[in-house]
Parts: structure tokens; sequence; C-alpha cells
């Protein structure tokens, strides 16, 4: 066993330094990399992604991999035990997805990204069109090969970023959404709210947003050692350790809420990845245990904590300070009610808390028609708006409003999206079990958002992977997913 044991480290030890290669590469594409740099840089990818198939696909990787989950009992070290679980599940890629196209379909969803930018800069979705169309069809084909006795379609997709979580269990869940939440939505969002014309038409200079985001990192204790902020076309949280995990942002001056929460957001994301045990920095169980569970920590972070009125009877004089002008006469009470508006609007990062879940339903039914072949991608765009309007109550005009809007599908990440409304769920029973153990609003009230990440280090961040979704849950809140509490937050906070 022991050399198995050898031959599986020393290659995780190389795929982790070409993952650290890879992961530079991309964070620089996406924040900072000229425009023209794209398809050498695409080059370089193909080369590094073509070696560390090579890597993983070795017969004698494999061989250590199946030997070692065939005798896991005999493995002392329980989170080993774990990581080769996983070893084990993701050698389905190497043995039943043909080379070719696994390593044309890397090519692919590198480019994809920048082509979605370029489509979504011109509101052209037929220049977008061709490559998701290729995506989907990888998917389709990702599905066939993959298919068990137990996953079976959208399924296999779905369990790639939620354990356990397959159609089954995201109708149960999307269902009680529907019957419980949605008609008190269409309630709350009949009603409109008159704003001051500084909130809803000021607008605020970017390097005061950009000074008041250096505040927020402050304020949660976010370790500018370990990561920076930096701006892209879509924010997003990018780590592959404990001690670099990075955040990025958009600036909008006529928006001040979009720069504030999603930095607040990705910083959920960021500190969950640097509160994660180091032990876990040189094996394959760094990082969110799942998509569900990642996204619990920023939606806490963002709308539980950042959106409260604690939080801003503290942080709300440092807004006005950085914009005395913009925010002269705006009162405390205007602005809390402000930021929590609930309504009906297009972009699902820029959602209410209330109506998110309504976004993240529209893609949860598109996606599982594009797999099942029901949806052609030359109709997405006119399937979107027909599910926007009847679920989120709005139309969009533009397919840059619409269709257009998130990066995910141009990565090919499939079976991503339901995990957001799993998420919020997911956030709500996590802080409802530490509030009972410490006091949530005292501690904001003091400016001690540190001992918030401490409780969150406890229970949920420093596992990394080490534990599945279900054995967080326990270990924060001492039982099973229960939706229920999500639902009765929203309706007793927007009641």
């Amino acid at each position: 066993m022991e050399n198995y044991i050898n031959i599986y480290k020393e290659t995780r030890k190389k795929l982790k330094a070409y993952s650290y290669m890879m992961w530079l590469m991309s964070w620089d594409r996406e924040t900072e990399a000229p425009k023209a740099s794209l398809d050498f840089s695409s080059q370089q990818f193909e080369v590094i992604y073509a070696d560390m198939y090579q890597m993983e696909s070795d017969p004698k990787f494999v061989e250590a991999i199946e030997k070692l989950y065939e005798n896991l009992n005999e493995l002392e070290d329980k989170d080993f035990q774990v990581e080769i679980k996983n070893a084990y599940k993701e050698l389905r890629m190497i043995k039943k997805v043909p080379k070719e196209e696994y390593l044309a379909y890397g090519l692919l969803t590198q480019k994809g990204s920048h082509i979605w930018a370029e489509a979504r800069e011109k509101n052209d979705f037929e220049l977008f069109r061709p490559t998701l169309e290729k995506i989907v069809e990888f998917n389709q084909k990702l599905v066939k090969y993959l298919e068990t006795e137990e996953l079976k379609g959208y399924d296999v997709l779905l369990d790639m970023y939620e354990e356990a979580f397959g159609v089954k269990e995201y109708d149960l869940f999307f269902n009680k959404v529907k019957e419980d939440l949605a008609p008190f939505v269409l309630e709350v969002t009949s009603k409109k709210e008159r704003f001051s014309r500084k909130l809803t038409k000021g607008l605020f200079p970017v390097e005061g947003q950009k000074a008041f985001g250096k505040y927020l990192m402050e304020v949660f204790s976010y370790d500018q050692t370990k990561g920076v902020l930096k701006e892209s076309a879509h924010p997003f949280t990018s780590g592959m350790s404990s001690v670099d995990t990075r955040i990025t942002t958009h600036y909008h001056e006529d928006n001040l809420l979009s720069s504030i929460f999603s930095i607040i957001h990705e910083m959920g994301h960021a500190i969950y990845e640097l509160q994660n045990d180091p032990k876990y920095d040189d094996t394959m169980l760094h990082g969110g245990t799942s998509l569900g569970i990642h996204e619990s920590e920023s939606r806490m972070y963002e709308n539980m904590i950042g959106r409260s009125y604690a939080f801003w009877s503290v942080h709300y004089p440092k807004l006005v300070e950085i914009f005395p002008k913009q925010l002269k006469n705006v009162t405390l009470e205007e602005f809390y009610k402000f930021m929590n508006k609930a309504e009906r609007s297009l972009i699902r990062i820029e959602a209410d808390e209330l109506t998110y879940s309504l976004h993240v339903l529209v893609r949860y039914e598109l996606e599982k028609q594009l797999i099942s072949g029901k949806l052609k991608v030359k109709d997405l765009p006119k399937r979107w708006n027909s599910l926007m309007s009847k679920y989120v109550g709005k139309r969009p005009k533009l397919d840059s409003q619409g269709v257009l809007q998130d990066i995910h599908w141009s990565g090919g990440a499939f079976g991503y999206f339901p995990t957001y409304a799993l998420g919020s769920a997911y956030a709500a029973q996590i802080y409802q079990a530490m509030n009972k153990e410490i006091n949530v609003e005292e501690i904001i009230l003091n400016n001690d958002i540190k001992s918030i990440n401490a409780w969150l280090k406890e229970h949920v961040h420093q596992f990394g992977k080490s534990k599945t979704p279900k054995e967080i849950l326990q270990i924060a809140t001492k039982e099973d997913f229960n939706p229920s509490y999500y639902i009765e937050y929203l309706k007793r906070k927007f009641s």
C-alpha cells in the first residue's frame, strides 16, 4: 500500500502545481490581461491542460487510486480516505470520456468566457450561440458517458456540484419555493416604495466606492496579506489555498449598492477558503465542500449580516463621510429600506434577497430542458424571456439583460445555478443555529465580525472538503436540511 500512497501523493503534488499555474493564468485573463494576449495564452493553456491530462490518466496513477479505494479501510488517515473516495469518483472523467473530446472541451471553455464577454458587451447572442451549442452538446454527451444506475440525465451534472442533490430533491425544494414563497413575493413586489432621488438617480464616483470597499475589507477581517480585490466583468472569488484567495467586483457610478454587496458577497466565499485548515493546502481537500455550502457563506455575509440594520447603524456614517454630497439628508432608515427593497428585476446578481431564488428557478428549468434536448440553444433567449416573465414578473428587452447576463454556461457550469438558491436556504439554517450560541446582532453592533468568522471557522470553514454538505449541516445545526428556515426568514424580514 505504501507504494501506491507514494505514487498518488507524488502525482498530486505535480497536479497541484499545474493547477496553480492554470489558476494564475485564469485570474490574469479575467482581471488584467490585455485582449490581444488571449489567443497566445490559450495556446499555453492547451499545453498545460494536455500535460495535466497525461498525469491524471497515467496508468500508474489510476491504478494507485483504484488500489487505495479497494483498501480504503486500511488507510489510517480519515481525511486521506475522503480524498481517495473523491479521486476515485473523478476517475470517471478519465476512464469514460474520450481524451480528444475532454481536451478540446477544456480549451473551448477557456475561450468561451471571453466570447461570452464580447457577446454581452455587444448585446449579440448570435455571437455566443455557436460556442454555447458546442458546450451544451458536450454536456449532453458527458451525461451519457457518466450515467450510472443511481444517476441519470441532468442528475449527473447536479451531483458534481452538490452531492446527493438531484432533480428529485431540487424539484421538492423549488416546488416549496413556488408554493410557499412565490405568492408572498408577488404580494410584496406589487407595492412600490418611493425613495430619494439621491439614491435612485445619484452618481457615486468610482474612487469613493473603491475607498469604501477597502474599508469593508477591514470590517470583515478579510486578510489582505492573503487576498486582493480587483475588477472584472462579473464579480467572482478565486482561490487555491488558505494563503491565496482573491475576489473581484465591478463598479457602476449609478449603482452604489452593486459594488458594496458584491464585495461583501465575494468576501463570504473568500473567508470560507482562507479559514480552511492549512493542512489541506497540499491536498485535494482545500476549498468548499460543495457549491451550496460555499454559497451559504456568501449569502449569509451579504444578506443576513451586510443588509442588517445593525450593520449599517455602525457603518453608514463612514459611507456618508465618503459621499457627503450624494447622501446629504438621506437618513439611515431610508438607506436601510432602499437596500432591502423587494422588486421585480432583470439581473440575478443585482436581485434582492426576496426575489433571488426565482431568478435561479428560471435557470434551473432552462438547464433541465437544454440537457434533455427539449430546448435548443437557438430558442434559449425566447424561452428565457418567457420564464422570467412567468416567475420574476419582468421580461428582458435586451439579451445582455437576459440570457447573456451570466458567465457560468460559457465555462460549462451546468448544474451549478441551483446551488445558489440552495445556498440561501442553507444560510438561513446555519445562521439560526449560530444565533442560538452567540448573539449575532450584538456582535455586529460591536463591530466584531471576526467573532462571526471564528464561529463559522469552527463549525463550517475549517473542514474544507473533508466533510459532505450533510455532515457540515449536522455539525453546524444539529439537524438535516430544512428549507422551512429559509421561507420563514424571508417572510419575517419582508412582512
